[in-house]
């Protein structure tokens, strides 16, 4: 499964019916999204106009070639055209995905789970910490600090 993030302008002059016609579109355009394989599919929009999507799919490819193919695709994008801000082509095909740096679930994924502390950290690596750290000192200042 790839997460899909991506950029886009939206002409600020026309927030609003943008937003309007995100809130009725076409329940056959509904189906060709999900028939092209995105799932889990979000638009979020600022009011400076920068428009943000996210969407999982399996082959981004195969999912861009269906919509490529698709008339009601086809349809809506060139009904949304004008909304955008120095967008050549159709939004659905001249997205340029983002980097993904970050993902939690992944990452949590990584973890060991065999002998975590409380602290969130394997015994193995709290003993491959060399540098000390505030609340931990070593045996030797401890005892040095107590016969002063």
């Amino acid at each position: 499964m790839r997460r899909v993030c991506f950029r886009l302008r939206i002409d600020p002059t026309r927030l609003a019916e943008y937003r309007a016609r995100h809130a009725a579109v076409w329940p056959r355009m509904l189906r060709e999204i999900e028939a092209s394989g995105r799932r889990n599919y979000s638009l979020f929009l600022a009011d400076d106009g920068e428009l943000i999507g996210y969407f999982e799919v399996d082959d981004l490819d195969a999912s861009e070639e269906y919509l490529a193919h698709s008339a009601v695709a086809a349809e809506w994008e060139a009904s949304m055209q004008p909304f955008f801000d120095g967008l050549e082509g159709r939004a659905d095909q001249a997205f340029r995905p983002l980097e993904e740096v970050f993902n939690l679930a992944d990452r949590l994924a990584e973890l060991p789970t065999a002998g975590d502390t409380p602290g969130g950290t394997t015994a193995s690596a709290s003993a491959e910490s060399t540098e000390p750290t505030p609340d931990t000192e070593s045996t030797a200042e401890t005892t040095e600090r107590n016969a002063s």
